[in-house]
């Protein structure tokens, strides 16, 4: 069974978020799936969900990352800091410009973009209008990453407050 790790950004991916619609339909196709809830999540610090996420690694050990939001720049900064074997996929969605300002986000900020991903299979997934990462970030991030990219029209920032209860492309590239 393939075990997936699904990780939120600031202020957490409650239902409705696709993020836990995600994490229900994986579990009903027999995935274990981890989604935790990372510390602070509305007050940010980037040391406290380091050191959660590395013991979820070592202690999950997880075939997929689903990184949604803040939780991208999470992830760099992980690959930045500890060699990990590498996943089998990792889904990047929605994730925050390097010139992000936001006061409660600023211990995550700068970042520096790994030079591997660490996954034998990546995608990026993310719209033409989201306020944290405009298009032409988005596209430059994807070719300094070398990844694959999904932009979902008018999509926001891909959340439920976009309207994004479900994210069909992410349950089935997946499971595919």
């Amino acid at each position: 069974m393939k075990k997936v790790l699904i990780l939120h950004g600031w202020g957490g991916s409650d239902y409705p978020h696709w993020q836990s619609h995600l994490a229900l339909q994986l579990i009903e196709k027999n995935y274990i799936v981890s989604f935790p809830l990372l510390p602070n999540k509305d007050n940010p610090n980037l040391e406290e969900w380091l050191d959660y996420l590395k013991v979820e690694m070592e202690h999950f050990q997880p075939d997929i990352v689903v990184c949604h939001s803040l939780a991208n720049i999470l992830w760099f900064h992980y690959l930045n800091r500890f060699d990990i074997k590498p996943i089998q996929k990792l889904m990047l969605v929605s994730p925050v410009s390097p010139s992000c300002k936001i006061e409660e986000l600023k211990t995550f900020f700068p970042y520096k973009i790994p030079e591997n991903l660490k996954a034998n299979e990546k995608i990026m997934a993310s719209s033409d209008n989201d306020i944290y990462m405009n298009i032409d970030e988005l596209y430059l991030l994807k070719d300094i990453l070398g990844i694959s990219l999904k932009v979902i029209e008018n999509g926001g920032h891909l959340n439920s407050d976009s309207g994004y209860g479900k994210l069909d492309c992410a349950y089935e590239w997946i499971i595919r």
